[in-house]
């Protein structure tokens, strides 16, 4: 099960950047991470550096992550 109040606290980072995420848990964690017209593209980190933050933030083993990035920042 993952953290709720680890996703609300990311969820509200991201927004404040003009990003949104979708988290579906099943026998997978699936996080979406999408930009609106407001993204500051300079502000979202990597792919690499996210999954991490997503782990901490999830409290969910990395490796159970499948993360989709917008296109224009897939690394």
């Amino acid at each position: 099960m993952i953290d709720l109040e680890g996703l609300a606290s990311l969820r509200t980072s991201l927004e404040a950047d003009g990003y949104e995420i979708d988290v579906e848990e099943g026998e997978r964690v699936a996080v979406v991470i999408s930009a609106t017209p407001a993204a500051c593209a300079e502000c979202l980190v990597p792919a690499s550096l996210m999954v991490p933050m997503l782990e901490h933030a999830l409290k969910v083993p990395g490796d159970r992550i499948d993360l989709t990035y917008p296109a224009d920042h897939e690394q």
